[in-house]
């Protein structure tokens, strides 16, 4: 694989405007090449040796000009500047904005060339400097927060473990609280000074930092109060003083662990329905702390969820620095291939009319002068001296926080501890792969042979044909609702990873769990499998002649697969994707407790898809029709007259769709967005028009009610597909560099979403089969509800893969790719600052 696409691959998909652009200055670079190209001249005869002494003159580095002014640039070495062929220079040490002066540019090979590429070098290795210094700013300030929390979490654990050891050993735990104090003033007051930036900020952490190494990190945990100061090791006894022998005019100590519990509440946060309730009535929530093992066991989740993600960004900070620098060093190399290629041809022509009086100079002259012209030294030099090559912060604020983590969070046990802190990359397994083919394999065996025994066996002639379609048809169709959603989100999560939108980190998939489109394939065709070998064992139409009644455990065959699959939905053994399965359910319990709970990205998109499921809801609510009233036995539905019934149909059509509107009430009232409102209104548009068609429907195509449901339904069509296209999508965009489109799009073909637009309209339009009641000859009525049904989970399967491709340019231009977890304490500074 060429650098350029591994490069690609690489890029934090949040930060790809803040990496180097590495194709536009490769296009840079072939400008150069074919100017230096057309520009040479042919090779003649010179006339005379001086005169080309003076012309190659020409191409050695001036020197003369460019050293005024610059009284703030280190030091150079002047014979050195003779022999380059660029000079770089920093306003303010290694940290300011970077310029190159290039120090010999032929006007007639391209020279200006190379000072534009030059110029868009310096400009991308400032825009890379600027970001990364940027964001290490940013980690270290939130070290600094992990620091506090941390030393109240160790207090917390101190407090709690006091609470429940013997009396007589509690003054252990005294002498423990004074060591930890003791120890965190003497690292302190004992720390090397350094005369960069990096040791005051890098400080910021030593509280976390282990005392000593290898055994004495593991004996002096503070989290076990059973360890006394009398068994610390030789190491950390040395550095151990008592807190008054700690001068205070070079570090003033910190608060002892054990006091800083009186400067620190616990963080309440609204992630409950209780909360969220309390906090809406504006109730006092209880903030004192309760020094008890459940909340030490909720502090210490909190806190370890907090360091892995802490540990992330670290870890793509240091990806990010590694590749930029990887590629400046990769495209100098390209440059110095660009200039050489030309120095050697333009030698290789005066070469060859003076091959005899030159033959002995050939070698020496010529490999000098390609050394002369190697500018990718000097350009990596300056790289390396800058802050993006020459800071070590992150290094060692990521030992740092491995340390503190295998302490207080993987009992010492290093492999535990890193094996969180970096999750191994999930890998494909060939044996879901085989299993995928062997059930797609019998998925269309299945299909076959149920064509082939309707064909033979004639049933769509036969007597009994009304029968089982209106009350077994609707029963299987569930099934073939499910399937073909997840074949639609299989095929999302393929283009999304094809076109790299991080899907992952907007749904917060817990990283190495998330599910591959192979995956979800492979459970949608195990569903497919069961439910078309379902619909085979039941196609039987023939009744008992002597009872006239059908058998009731053939009737059962299609609960008794509903039952099954919320078993395995529901079963709490580490099996067939369990984080799938319980971070689904979860979700599906938020859209149902809406608003109570915090409205994340998963629980709105899960709303969404369920609001182009209310065909799949309505066959649920039959099932419960269907086996509560014993249909089943006669096959056939008397509870479809009952009032209870049609009281559900409204229900159940609207219940997604009020989900949704609670949903964005809820962020309308904690974000006070107006776009939330409006939102909002676009879902009780749809209640509406869904509750006219259900009335319409239930009330034999009364006129009045059609018109009712025609109006209603084209004011919500149209206000959610201009909804979904400009708001969702963020097309038909008017000063777009891409025609009714947006600026940023992933797909390279613009035709694309130019389809997916018409696509999106015309499916919009589906629930006119529900008032116009259009019906087509070759076609059953449960057949053409099927079918209208299945167009609006492909128009949402459609929806998906652009609203994400929206959230996620939008996510990069923010450049946010990290999570926020909230941290168990709300630390009050005011109160620790001394007057």
């Amino acid at each position: 694989m060429k650098f350029g696409k591994e490069f690609k691959s690489q890029m934090v998909p949040e930060w790809q405007e803040a990496y180097m652009d590495y194709d536009f200055l490769k296009t840079l670079l072939k400008e150069i090449h074919i100017h230096k190209e057309k520009d040479r001249p042919s090779f003649k005869r010179p006339a005379s040796e001086s005169g080309l002494r003076r012309k190659l003159t020409l191409y050695r580095a001036f020197s003369g000009l460019t050293q005024r002014g610059n009284n703030n640039a280190p030091p150079v070495d002047r014979s050195d500047i003779e022999n380059q062929v660029i000079f770089v220079h920093s306003q303010s040490g290694g940290e300011g904005n970077f310029q190159t002066f290039l120090m010999a540019a032929d006007d007639e090979g391209g020279g200006d060339h190379e000072t534009a590429y030059f110029r868009r070098l310096d400009s991308e290795f400032n825009k890379v400097v600027k970001f990364y210094k940027t964001k290490v700013d940013e980690v270290m300030k939130e070290a600094e927060t992990i620091n506090t929390q941390m030393d109240a979490f160790i207090a917390f654990r101190i407090k709690v473990d006091k609470l429940q050891i013997p009396f007589e050993d509690s003054g252990q735990i005294v002498r423990l609280a004074s060591d930890v104090a003791a120890s965190t003033a003497a690292m302190s007051s004992t720390a090397p000074s350094e005369a960069n930036r990096a040791s005051s900020r890098c400080n910021s952490m030593t509280v976390i930092e282990e005392v000593g190494s290898g055994s004495s990190s593991s004996s002096s945990s503070h989290g076990e109060g059973s360890t006394s100061s009398g068994d610390k090791p030789e190491a950390v006894k040395e550095t151990i003083k008592p807190p008054s022998s700690i001068d205070k005019n070079q570090h003033r100590p910190r608060p002892a662990p054990l006091e800083i519990l009186n400067h620190v509440k616990i963080n309440t946060t609204l992630d409950t329905p209780r909360s969220t309730l309390k906090g809406f009535l504006k109730v006092p929530g209880q903030e004192d702390l309760k020094f008890n093992q459940d909340n030490l066991i909720k502090i210490e989740d909190m806190l370890k969820k907090a360091f892995v993600v802490f540990y992330h960004k670290l870890r793509l900070l240091k990806s990010y620095s590694f590749l930029n620098i990887l590629a400046f060093s990769k495209i100098m190399k390209k440059y110095d291939k660009v200039k050489n290629y030309s120095i050697s041809i333009s030698l290789m022509g005066w070469f060859h009319f003076n091959l005899i009086p030159c033959l002995i100079n050939f070698y020496c002259f010529f490999f000098l002068q390609i050394a002369s012209r190697c500018a990718s030294k000097t350009y990596m030099k300056m790289i390396d001296n800058s802050y993006l090559g020459n800071s070590d912060e992150l290094s060692k604020l990521m030992e740092r926080v491995e340390a503190a983590f295998i302490k207080h969070f993987a009992n010492s046990n290093r492999s535990i501890g890193m094996n969180i802190l970096r999750p191994k990359a999930k890998r494909e397994r060939h044996r879901v792969t085989f299993s995928l083919g062997l059930l797609v394999g019998c998925t269309l065996a299945l299909i076959v042979a149920l064509v082939l025994i309707i064909r033979t066996r004639n049933i769509l002639d036969h007597e009994g044909k009304d029968q089982y379609m209106n009350n077994l048809f609707p029963l299987y169709s569930l099934f073939g609702f499910l399937v073909i959603h997840m074949l639609m989100y299989a095929g999302n999560i393929y283009f999304w990873r094809r076109y790299r939108v991080n899907y992952s980190f907007i749904f917060g998939f817990k990283e190495g769990t998330e599910l591959g489109y192979r995956q979800v394939m492979f459970v949608s065709f195990s569903i497919a499998v069961l439910a078309l070998a379902a619909v085979l064992a039941n196609l039987d139409m023939e009744i008992d002649k002597i009872t006239a009644d059908f058998k009731a455990v053939t009737e059962l065959v299609p609960l008794g697969l509903v039952v099954f699959l919320a078993i395995i939905l529901l079963c709490p053994f580490n099996i067939i994707y369990r984080s799938s399965r319980l971070f689904f359910l979860v979700s599906v319990f938020h859209c149902i407790c809406a608003p109570l709970y915090k409205v994340t990205l998963p629980d709105f998109f899960l709303a969404d898809q369920l609001t182009s499921q209310v065909q799949l809801l309505r066959s649920l609510q039959f099932y419960i029709c269907y086996y509560g009233w014993g249909d089943f036995r006669l096959r056939k539905n008397t509870c479809q007259l009952s009032d209870v019934y049609r009281v559900s149909s409204f229900i159940i059509a609207s219940l997604p769709y009020l989900s949704r509107l609670l949903q964005c009430l809820r962020r309308l009232f904690e974000e006070g967005d107006p776009h939330q409102g409006v939102n909002g209104l676009k879902y009780l548009s749809t209640i509406i028009a869904v509750s006219l068609r259900t009335a319409f429907t239930l009330n034999n195509n009364a006129p009045g009610w059609r018109m009712a449901a025609w109006i209603s339904s084209a004011v919500a069509t149209a206000f959610g597909m201009y909804w979904d296209i400009v708001m969702d999508w963020g097309l038909l965009q008017k000063n777009s560099k891409n025609k009714l489109l947006r600026d940023k799009l992933l797909i390279p073909r613009k035709s694309v979403y130019y389809v997916a637009i018409v696509l999106n309209t015309l499916l919009r339009f589906a629930w006119m089969q529900t008032v116009l009641n259009f019906q087509v000859s070759f076609m059953h009525r449960q057949t053409m509800i099927a079918v209208v049904a299945v167009l609006e989970i492909i128009r949402r399967g459609i929806w998906n893969f652009f609203r994400l491709e929206n959230e996620h340019l939008n996510n990069v231009g923010k450049y946010r790719a990290f999570k926020t977890v909230p941290f168990p304490f709300n630390y009050e500074e005011d109160d620790c600052k001394d007057e």
